[in-house]
């Protein structure tokens, strides 16, 4: 009997609902799982004439699976504490390389890194974004795996420019000295030790000099100076003179061999306030700054929600590293399944748009977290409610149908 094949279909229709909820729950607690749906059609069998009315006669032949889709809505955000992990929120996908070279896309941030110190996936694909040069992303460039190399070196900067906030004893007598140490780099990132050396030449009025180290220059002995004048206060112990800055400290000869370096003493604070005074209390410099810094060891790094990897180095300094890149689709319902939270660009879901995270309608990057499975506990059981009802209901009608089919070969027999 031909009708046994109706509840049959159904019968494997509510299956493939129990198998995708089943799926759906399995995957509660997978990174960046996204919930999947199946869709139904009806089998139309024909169409035998019409009714009095004109009313066209239609018989069907049971159900099947017309399709899936995926509720690519965001799944919540947990906070890791590891760097590598990223969670995309909004539109996108991460852009990832596997070993073939092929390209795949993930929501699943649940990155580490591999022995050359650059971002992976769990199974070993290379999170891929655009390179940085000296600290500038170049979002022009090919896309290219993203790295946190431990081995990654930043080159010194040389000072140009140096302050300190320093109050002179009014109350010294003639010929006392105060001397402040402050450290200032060379172009080959090396620490060289300045000395700014004041003495009371009288009343309101002080000398200064400016000595490096004899041994910074390949010699020996006392102190260099290579800067030096006078300072005049008012009676208010404010700093008359010089004005602004003190320019002309020009460091030249130096034993490691880098550039000569010419800085500038700025005697101003941020609101044009001497920071150099003279009133009744100890001589004392409180703070020191300078604009130069030393080579640094890359120390950890922290990824912005612009995608930038940000690495910290040793030398209290940042630097881009790279900018982690994000794909979008115009049909993301196109895209293929791979396994391991993977998907692959289909003729359906049209090319990836590659750019980057917050822009052009791309999702954000939270960093040290990973975004979880969207599925809905209660939303799944109240799915298998119905699929169970409707299996039993598929079920009794092949057993009724059975009945039938026996009770008319017995009346035939």
């Amino acid at each position: 009997m031909s009708a046994f094949a109706i509840p049959l279909s159904g019968l494997e229709a509510t299956a493939s609902s129990l198998n995708n909820i089943a799926n759906n729950l399995a995957n509660l607690n997978t990174d960046g799982y996204k919930d999947q749906n199946l869709s139904f059609g009806d089998i139309f069998n024909q169409m035998q004439g019409t009714s009095g009315n004109g009313d066209p006669i239609q018989t069907g032949d049971g159900v099947q699976v017309a399709g899936s889709t995926a509720n690519f809505s965001d799944g919540s955000v947990s906070s890791t504490g590891v760097s590598s992990n990223m969670a995309l929120q909004g539109n996108g996908f991460f852009v990832m390389q596997n070993a073939s070279g092929a390209t795949d896309y993930t929501r699943s941030g649940d990155f580490t890194t591999n022995s050359s110190g650059q971002l992976t996936s769990p199974s070993g694909e290379l999170v891929m974004g655009y390179p940085a040069v000296d600290g500038v992303v170049s979002t022009d460039a090919a896309l290219a795996p993203i790295s946190v190399n431990q081995a990654t070196t930043m080159p010194g900067v040389a000072s140009t420019s140096f302050s300190m906030s320093t109050n002179l004893d009014s109350s010294t007598a003639a010929g006392t000295s105060f001397s402040t140490p402050i450290t200032v780099y060379d172009s080959l990132g090396t620490a060289q030790t300045l000395s700014v050396n004041y003495t009371n030449t009288s009343p309101n009025n002080w000398s200064y000099s400016v000595t490096l180290p004899a041994s910074a220059t390949g010699g020996t002995g006392s102190p260099t100076t290579i800067a030096s004048g006078a300072l005049t206060f008012n009676s208010s112990g404010q700093l008359t003179a010089p004005t602004g800055t003190v320019t002309g400290i020009n460091i030249t000869g130096l034993a490691d061999g880098a550039a000569p370096m010419n800085l500038t003493w700025n005697l101003n604070g941020s609101s044009s306030s001497p920071t150099i005074t003279q009133q009744n209390a100890t001589s004392a410099t409180t703070t020191t700054n300078q604009d130069g810094f030393g080579v640094g060891s890359l120390t950890g790094y922290s990824v912005l929600p612009d995608g930038t990897v940000q690495g910290q180095f040793s030398n209290k300094q940042t630097l881009a590293l790279g900018q982690v890149a994000v794909a979008t689709f115009a049909n993301t319902q196109g895209l293929q399944q791979t396994g391991t939270n993977d998907y692959q660009a289909t003729f359906a879901s049209g090319a990836a748009v590659v750019g980057q995270a917050g822009a052009g309608g791309n999702g954000s990057i939270t960093g040290g977290s990973v975004e979880g499975s969207n599925v809905s506990l209660s939303g799944e059981f109240s799915k298998m409610i119905v699929a169970q009802q409707g299996y039993e209901a598929n079920a009794k009608a092949l057993t009724t149908l059975n009945q039938i089919s026996q009770a008319t070969i017995q009346m035939m027999s």
